[in-house]
């Protein structure tokens, strides 16, 4: 467990320490975000905060994740080294997305089919890979299975086009759900710091329940590739939300903007893949959920109506805004619910190894 102990620890610290220095950086630099005219106007007031602090996050996250292997002088894995890829690539197109945005001043970034583009680009590349390494046991990172809390035995094993189209979509959906939920001080920082976490226990559990490193697991062992290794990756991850927190709670000193956003949600894509938990993710992350349904919604029911909305604004904490509730009373509230969906997500896998080993 050092190495879990000591990622977590280097990540927290990385962020805690390293956002300051980045937000005089930009500051001086005048890397500040842009605000949608017709946005709340409460918001009106972060206009020129620092953004792209999704960039330390990444670089907490990969220093951590190196150092405490070289600390501690383990390799790294195949799936940690995947998962990582992923959360960097997609950072990538995060970070040309803002900074496009911050040197045109403008609201638009990346046009929407580039955006697509890119993040389908590394998709596709993970996907492949993912189905690639296999170890002594013939276990890949990926598997050809859809998953729930474990790969489901009656759903027929798909090809490698559907596996990979499979990726895609999941990515995109956690990516773009982070990315949507990035819209208050704090909520998406906070509201990741849980569901890594969960991920974090979720792996130390696989690996206390083995099929390949404990011989007494039982008969409901689980079949996945390095589970230990990317406990540490996961960990680092909520290491470097909870340090970057400090900073991005209400008021804001700093914004993740998509660098960020887009690069959590990858890495809970790659996470839900490799510990074959791709349908938990909808209720460890039923807040992201939330988020893009009401995106969903307020769109169809404009068109279908011809203008007529569900929500005064979307994502829905921008209706709880507008109907004057403070920010920070949102944001709470929404880490509530988070709290309440990942307490669930962990409660049913765990309820599922007991129930298949009573």
């Amino acid at each position: 467990m050092k190495v879990v102990f000591l990622a977590g620890f280097l990540a927290l610290l990385g962020t805690l320490l390293g956002t300051r220095l980045a937000i005089r950086i930009l500051v001086k630099k005048g890397y500040g975000q842009l605000i949608r005219d017709d946005g709340p106007t409460s918001h009106h007031v972060k206009r020129g905060t620092p953004t792209m602090g999704g960039l330390v996050i990444i670089a907490s996250v990969l220093l951590a994740y190196a150092v405490s292997h070289l600390i501690t002088w383990t390799l790294p894995s195949a799936s940690g080294l995947l998962v990582l890829f992923l959360f960097a690539g997609l950072g990538v197109v995060g970070f040309l997305d803002d900074f496009i945005k911050i040197s045109k001043q403008r609201s638009l970034g990346l046009r929407s089919k580039a955006k697509i583009a890119g993040q389908t680009i590394v998709a596709v590349v993970f996907g492949l890979l993912a189905l690639q390494f296999p170890d002594e046991r013939g276990i890949t990172p990926a598997s050809n299975a859809i998953s729930f809390l474990r790969d489901i035995s009656w759903f027929p094993t798909l090809p490698i086009v559907l596996v990979v189209l499979w990726v895609i979509l999941l990515i995109a959906a956690a990516s773009n759900g982070v990315n949507l939920t990035d819209g208050l001080d704090g909520l998406a920082s906070g509201a990741c710091v849980m569901i890594f976490g969960a991920y974090t226990l979720i792996n130390i559990w696989q690996y206390n329940q083995s099929c390949a490193y404990v011989s007494s697991a039982g008969p409901k062992c689980y079949e996945v590739r390095d589970p230990y290794d990317l406990a540490v990756v996961a960990v680092a991850l909520a290491g470097a939300c909870f340090g970057f927190l400090w900073w991005n709670a209400e008021p804001a000193k700093i914004f993740m903007g998509d660098t960020g956003s887009l690069s959590l949600g990858g890495a809970l894509a790659g996470m839900a893949i490799f510990t074959r938990t791709e349908l938990l993710l909808i209720i460890l992350g039923g807040l992201l959920v939330i988020e893009v349904m009401s995106v969903v919604l307020q769109v169809s029911y404009f068109k279908a109506t011809k203008g007529k909305r569900i929500f005064k604004m979307s994502p829905i904490h921008h209706h709880f805004e507008l109907l004057n509730w403070a920010q920070v009373t949102i944001v709470m509230r929404f880490w509530i619910i988070c709290g309440l969906f990942v307490a669930a997500g962990l409660g049913i896998f765990y309820a599922e190894w007991v129930a298949g080993n009573a």
